[in-house]
């Protein structure tokens, strides 16, 4: 995240119902920073200039191109004059582009944004919010800070929790923890709120030897030696703490699988915000820790937001889904654009 927040995009994906909960969050962090509110929806109707017949002109599809955009554009200034958004510059952005993931990373880096919101959408299964494929490409490709909208609740003075992990598993890029609190340190500052570290660790396990041919089970390791491990835990997490100019206090370190432990610690401190940083990694990658991911970011009920490490190039092509088409059909190509093509790809989740 930019040092100041000079620009927020907030994703409207369903034009039906008013987005209190992104509205509510980017009008308190707007107006906090002194930044302006672009709210923006990628049209998913069919596209005149790709739907209509050979025999129109292009005078016409370009006219009816124009009233639909200006159809979605009125419903999404109906949504800035929302009162949580009183006192903020607001422009409103309608646009054909797909994949919708596609289009608000387009949207972000052509407009310069700083911080993205977008509701995390989904249905309940055993008590759990489940991300969509569109939630979980965004967090793999999206190179801006990606707040994630879990919560309806307001701003106020709120908990962040920084889940950090010094110890770089999975080869986390060196940087990305002090990205994090970097982010988080600008949060608070912002809505007055407090900035907390968080850590989950594994127990120390050994293996027991055994003959040939017998499966060699796990043994915990004694009393004295998990202490022991517990307090170099603490105190690299302190040594963290300290740079960021965070008191000890407000370390937390939990044993545990992460995504157990980091959901009961944000619902137990009530956090409002977890950050929680993200790499795009290889398919082979994610077969192993993939998973994990999923699980962390489906226990959490606060808001989540998504930093990606110093130098993130995301993979999304600049170009416009729909402008690739309608080039290709005027040079008499088949219509099926890269934009179709990606979307058409299934992709893993991503992962921390």
């Amino acid at each position: 995240m930019a040092t100041h927040i000079r620009h927020i995009l907030v994703g409207i994906g369903d034009m039906k119902r008013t987005p209190r909960g992104e509205l509510r969050k980017a009008g308190a962090l707007a107006r906090a920073a002194r930044a302006t509110v672009e709210l923006f929806h990628a049209i998913d109707e069919p596209d005149p200039a790709r739907s209509f017949p050979e025999t129109a002109t292009q005078e016409e599809v370009d006219q009816h191109r124009g009233a639909i955009v200006e159809k979605y554009r009125r419903r999404l200034e109906r949504f800035a004059h929302d009162a949580s958004l009183r006192g903020v510059t607001v422009r409103c952005t309608a646009v054909w582009d797909f994949p919708p993931h596609a289009a608000l990373i387009r949207r972000a880096l052509a407009a310069g944004s700083d911080l993205v919101i977008t509701a995390a959408r989904g249905h309940r299964f055993r008590a759990r919010l489940l991300l969509r494929n569109t939630d979980w490409e965004l967090i793999r490709h999206c190179p801006v800070p990606l707040l994630l909208v879990k919560s309806p609740r307001a701003y106020r003075r709120p908990v962040v929790l920084a889940a950090v992990d010094p110890y770089h598993k999975h080869a986390r890029p060196a940087d990305l923890d002090a990205r994090l609190l970097q982010t988080g340190s600008e949060i608070v500052r912002l809505l007055h709120g407090s900035l907390q570290l968080f850590h989950a660790y594994m127990p120390l396990v050994t293996v027991q030897p055994m003959a040939m041919g017998t499966a060699a089970p796990l043994v915990m390791m004694p009393p004295e030696a998990e202490e022991a491990h517990a307090q170099q835990v603490m105190h690299t997490i302190c040594k963290l703490a300290d740079k960021a100019g965070i008191p000890r206090n407000r370390c937390h370190v939990r044993m545990g699988e992460v995504s157990a432990a980091l959901g009961a610690f944000a619902r137990h401190s009530r956090a409002a915000i977890v950050i929680m940083g993200a790499v795009s990694r290889s398919a082979i990658a994610r077969l192993f820790i993939g998973n994990t991911a999923e699980r962390t970011l489906d226990q959490l009920t606060c808001d989540v937001l998504i930093v990606k490490p110093r130098g993130f190039k995301s993979g999304i092509d600049r170009t416009p889904a729909v402008a690739v088409t309608r080039a290709r059909r005027a040079r008499g190509r088949p219509q099926r654009s890269r934009g179709a093509a990606i979307a058409a790809r299934a992709v893993p989740p991503p992962f921390l």
